[in-house]
């Protein structure tokens, strides 16, 4: 039995009736950028949330870069970021010519809040609080820090579509929360999509304007924009997936819940959920230091994983020329160097992941 790491198809396969009539249905219309579709999925997800307002865009590397532009931060400015992130995270600063600054992160995968406050300069202007794994970071201590220096939050939602930070969801605690709706996202579409969340109807507002070629009106354009729509077809898509957001959640959790209680291997340290947080589970990442022989152990099961991420982004050599060198930030090297990325999927089988399980416990290590 081969176990994919994650099986888009088997997700589609929930609710495939639904998905096939809605993509008809869009298709019938003659109408496929910026219309009802988007406008009803801009109001569900905003509802969903818990924000007043919703944009539509093209990715979610789109959501943040045009956040940070339109918050007004480019060259001469920082902005605070985990150094673990996704590296799309660090492009959306850098993108607008600011300067990420790193902050390590902690046993939960995500920014070590406790770390921010000496990392703030002069210069910074906002903390980027990216949410990975799907669970929260320590969002209380985050807006103490940007209400006392006058900064921005904005939140990379991407891997945490539904989760809460003492009963608040997240992409609610900052200005602007991003979200990015690419297949593996747990409000996948088919293909790439995104979207900011806000409570500010002037600044909702000048996403509208700014992702349509800075045009307000046809062929009259305010600002110099982008173009970055969320169409038709993706947003139908996310509104099925969305109306089974919370069954899907709960099936996430289940499969987690099982992954932990099973899962006894000394050689394998199983995730945490931050105390105050819940997670909606986007990966189950366990920590393991023989990582490599535990990949070549589950490829030899047909079993599937995925290191999330194996090269922090100031290591990599797109930031090279930040001047960051190695040993700067040891506890997000150490994870990049341990975690591990488990099945985990909607539509995954019982028999599926009692065989993974099972996999797991076994492992021997360097001496099986």
């Amino acid at each position: 039995m081969k176990i994919m790491a994650n099986n888009l198809k088997r997700q589609y396969e929930l609710y495939a009736a639904e998905f096939d009539q809605k993509a008809l249905d869009v298709i019938h219309s003659g109408w496929y950028v910026l219309g009802e579709e988007v406008s009803s999925f801009e109001r569900e997800f905003a509802d969903w949330i818990g924000s007043r307002y919703c944009v539509g865009l093209g990715s979610g590397l789109d959501a943040l870069w045009i956040s940070f532009r339109l918050l007004g931060i480019g060259p001469g400015d920082e902005v605070i970021v985990s150094s673990n992130a996704y590296i799309a995270c660090v492009m959306g600063i850098t993108m607008n010519g600011a300067a990420p600054v790193f902050v390590d992160s902690d046993r939960y995968n995500n920014i070590d809040a406790s770390l921010i406050e000496a990392a703030v300069t002069p210069r910074t202007k906002a903390i980027l609080a990216v949410h990975l794994f799907g669970q929260c970071c320590d969002m209380d201590e985050i807006i103490r820090i940007a209400e006392k220096y006058d900064l921005k939050v904005v939140e990379d939602c991407a891997q945490a579509h539904g989760n809460h930070w003492k009963g608040k969801t997240a992409g609610t605690f900052g200005t602007i929360g991003c979200f990015s709706f690419y297949p593996t996202k747990g409000c996948g579409a088919f293909g790439d999509a995104g979207a900011i969340v806000t409570d500010d109807e002037e600044l909702a507002q000048k996403f509208r304007v700014f992702r349509n070629y800075g045009s307000e009106k046809k062929y009259y354009n305010s600002v110099v924009g982008t173009n970055s729509r969320l169409d038709e077809l993706q947003a139908g898509l996310l509104r099925v997936r969305l109306s089974h957001m919370e069954e899907l959640n709960a099936e996430r959790n289940r499969l987690a819940a099982r992954y932990s209680d099973s899962v006894n291997n000394p050689l394998i340290q199983i995730p945490q959920v931050r105390p105050g947080a819940d997670s909606v589970w986007h990966q189950y990442v366990i920590r393991c230091s023989q990582r490599e022989a535990l990949i070549r152990y589950l490829n030899q099961r047909e079993i599937g994983s995925i290191i999330h991420y194996p090269i922090p982004p100031y290591l990599s050599e797109a930031y090279a020329y930040l001047g960051i060198p190695k040993g700067s930030f040891p506890y997000t090297e150490k994870a990049a160097d341990e975690v591990l990325s488990l099945p985990m999927y909607n539509g995954m089988t019982e028999e599926e992941q009692n065989a993974v399980i099972s996999a797991l416990n076994e492992f021997q290590g360097f001496s099986g």
